[in-house]
């Protein structure tokens, strides 16, 4: 049975149990866009990115696996100790392994608060938007299947003082898997809250993980959105995070791809109200054969909103990277200021990266630019720093430091900084070291 066959026949078996009528029409509906759009092959935005090949090996969906406390112990991050703790494994949401310690949060099991009196007009309403934005049937996989979620609601007002952290683990001890994870949250007026997320596979066969995280942001509301990914270099991913402003509110998200086979992140901000604001962050640090796509999208609906971009990328080895942000203008969003910028550093003759920076404006009163570059190290810096004693593979990695800390510095919660701080640290020395 190829995997193609494989998906329908459990996407029939999961329709069939019927016990979740709040979704079914939902995943009926991404299953006929999954069947009409197939998977991305001469498809323009996804001409970097080859992702057809994974489909031509045999994965296990909703596998069945048991993750002990103390394999969840070696993935959590830094500050777990008072964080909320949500943790996903092979897809589905685990309450046992989960750990919600703001009382103030409610969290529900996706398909429970879909059919509930208090949130089922919020989830069918919002629940799916992101596939206005990605025409393509990898999201349209992820609906198709959407079952064992998890619902976050942060109430009217309320200030989540400890980080949300997410877990999406992949056990592949006993074959490939493929999980396909899905989170939708929905952030009140004047609330704020912090979510992080980080990945981590447990075996040697190979994963896929295709997960959608959708966040709604209501009026004067506040939210922040980091996205670790340091997996193993034989996990490949696509990530989707999708964020509705539909008040004047603020959104701040920071992603950093460390490694992995092939990554794909999708991250799309929809400025749908207002004076609205929002700020996107990026960092890929990428050696050997891995790959990593990151395709934004900012869409100004409403005027008077403002935006910044910043992502940048050092690249070594064989890897590849991709950079393709586009900002909308709608005919009605006068006083627009938007802005973006890709900065990459190639450290070896066969690293590549292909940036593709794009505006499309229908509106004329506005303010928006962008630009990329691509080059060297730079070697005046270098000499400089060697001309004052310090060692050539010190002073290359003192460069490095330089040129990510622009966006290391927007990383809020201090233990997660500090924990990303180490990882590309560790990274810089343990490259130019074996360079």
């Amino acid at each position: 049975m190829s995997t193609l066959e494989y998906i329908k026949e459990q996407f029939d078996q999961l329709q069939a149990k019927g016990s979740d009528s709040g979704l079914q029409s939902i995943r009926k509906k991404g299953f006929d866009s999954f069947t009409r759009l197939g998977i991305p092959v001469k498809h323009e935005e996804w001409k970097y990115t080859r992702i057809n090949p994974l489909f031509n090996k045999e994965y296990k969906l909703h596998a069945a696996t048991t993750v002990t406390e103390t394999e969840l112990n070696d993935v959590r991050l830094p500050g777990h100790e008072t964080a909320t703790e949500l943790v996903f494994v092979n897809g589905i949401y685990s309450t046992s392994l989960s750990n919600i310690r703001s009382k103030q949060l409610v969290i529900l099991p996706l398909e429970e608060a879909a059919n509930s009196d208090a949130h089922k007009a919020i989830i069918a309403k919002h629940l799916g938007h992101s596939s206005k934005y990605l025409k393509d049937g990898i999201n349209a996989l992820n609906t198709a299947f959407v079952k064992d979620g998890v619902f976050i609601h942060v109430p009217k007002g309320e200030v989540i003082e400890q980080p949300v952290y997410i877990y999406n683990i992949t056990d592949s001890r006993s074959g490939n898997v493929l999980s396909q994870p899905r989170s939708f949250v929905y952030v009140a007026e004047n609330a704020q809250v912090q979510i992080v997320e980080t990945y981590a596979t447990l075996g040697l066969d190979e994963s896929f993980t295709n997960e959608v995280l959708e966040i709604i942001v209501e009026k004067d509301a506040r939210v922040e959105y980091y996205k670790i990914q340091n997996d193993s270099a034989y996990t490949n991913q696509v990530s989707t995070a999708h964020i509705r402003q539909i008040g004047k509110s603020y959104t701040h998200a920071v992603t950093i791809p460390l490694n992995g086979g092939i990554v794909r992140n999708n991250l799309n901000l929809v400025l749908d109200a207002e004076y609205c604001e929002g700020h996107l962050y990026g960092l890929y640090l990428e050696k050997d054969q891995t790959h990593v796509d990151n395709h934004t999208v900012v869409d100004n609906v409403k005027p008077n909103c403002f935006s910044n971009e910043l992502y940048k990328g050092i690249l070594d080895g064989h890897s590849s990277g991709v950079f393709n942000g586009k900002i909308y203008v709608q005919p009605q969003a006068q006083k627009t200021n938007a802005y973006q910028s890709n900065k990459n550093v190639l450290l070896s003759d066969d690293a590549s990266v292909n940036t593709k920076p794009q505006l499309e404006i229908y509106a004329d009163d506005v303010k928006c630019s962008h630009g990329c570059t691509v080059g060297r190290l730079n070697e005046e810096g270098l000499f400089y720093l060697q001309s004052r004693g310090i060692p050539e593979r010190v002073a290359k990695s003192l460069l490095l430091h330089a040129f990510a800390i622009d966006v290391l510095e927007h990383i809020r919660p201090e233990p997660i900084r500090d924990y990303v701080d180490k990882l590309i640290s560790e990274r810089l020395e343990y490259d130019i070291a074996y360079d």
